[in-house]
């Protein structure tokens, strides 16, 4: 894996373009796992669509999505700057980077992303998606819930869950940046040395590691979002005791409670952002895919 650093501006703009538009394509699976991880009756993903069009309309989908284009387009801007960062702080002296070390990137990077952009937009996402789900909602779009949470909460009410995001940010971008570089290296050493890879293959290997990921992390999910809940502050001290709760009351596979809608936005997402990023460093004159992002 080269050490090659792109400039901080042209990972950034990559970064948080590749972010914006996966957002945006695959909100519709982040809305029906977000509904299924909240406590209450089980719904399947089928009936929660079925539900939501039905009261809501397709645009019921796309309940809170603006603060996820937005965090996730911040997100995304701030995880490529850094991790490519930490990847050429820890390259050895031939330029490369072990699967360890670039796990220890990905793990930095995650931890970043988590604190500058993933908690506030996920927290407000989560919050119009849990409002969204009431006869009579409260909040009256992104800007409006914004207020209405800062106005009630304080601004540590758009920082809630920021334990578990750190965790499961920190874990997702140290699987997935882990599995693509690795299978990325493996491919361009032993199939096509010395040249870039085809946007078929780099949506595959980014769709792998996008699997990958979903598994791994799963409970960290699943906690951080019972977090970032409506009622949070009425039924959990802190993230280790919504965690003891889920499975004392609830049993171990709770933890993996809207895996389904995750895996189909993730494997989505892991091909739409490496592909994306890919293409537009080498639009804006990089001249190289060397940066294994």
């Amino acid at each position: 894996m080269s050490s090659r650093k792109e400039k901080p501006a042209h990972s950034l703009i990559a970064g948080s373009l590749a972010g914006a538009i996966e957002a945006f394509v695959t909100y519709p699976t982040e809305f029906v796992k977000t509904r299924s991880q909240f406590g209450g009756q089980r719904e399947s993903p089928i009936s929660i669509i079925r539900t939501t069009v039905r009261e809501k309309g397709i645009t019921g989908l796309y309940s809170g999505c603006s603060a996820l284009v937005i965090g996730n387009s911040i997100k995304a801007g701030v995880r490529f700057v850094t991790y490519d960062h930490f990847k050429s702080l820890l390259a050895d002296k031939e330029g490369k980077v072990s699967p360890p070390r670039s796990l220890l990137a990905g793990l930095g990077a995650g931890m970043t992303e988590a604190i500058i952009a993933v908690t506030p937009s996920e927290t407000i996402k989560t919050k119009l998606i849990d409002d969204a789900k009431r006869p009579n909602p409260q909040y009256r779009g992104l800007v409006h819930g914004t207020i209405s949470i800062v106005k009630q909460e304080g601004i540590l009410g758009i920082y809630r869950g920021l334990f578990p995001v750190m965790m499961r940010q920190g874990a997702n971008s140290a699987v997935r940046f882990t599995t693509y570089t690795t299978l990325k290296q493996f491919i361009q050493s032993t199939a096509r040395p010395g040249q870039s890879l085809p946007t078929g293959i780099t949506f595959g290997i980014g769709a792998i590691a996008g699997l990958v990921t979903v598994y791994v992390t799963q409970p960290l999910d699943v906690i951080k979002t019972r977090m970032q809940s409506l009622t949070a502050k009425q039924q959990y001290k802190n993230s280790f005791h919504c965690a003891y709760r889920i499975l004392t009351e609830e049993g171990v596979l709770r933890f993996w409670t809207g895996t389904t809608p995750r895996l189909a936005r993730l494997i989505m997402s892991g091909g739409i952002v490496f592909t994306v990023y890919e293409n537009v460093i080498r639009l804006i004159g990089t001249g190289s895919s060397e940066g294994d992002k």
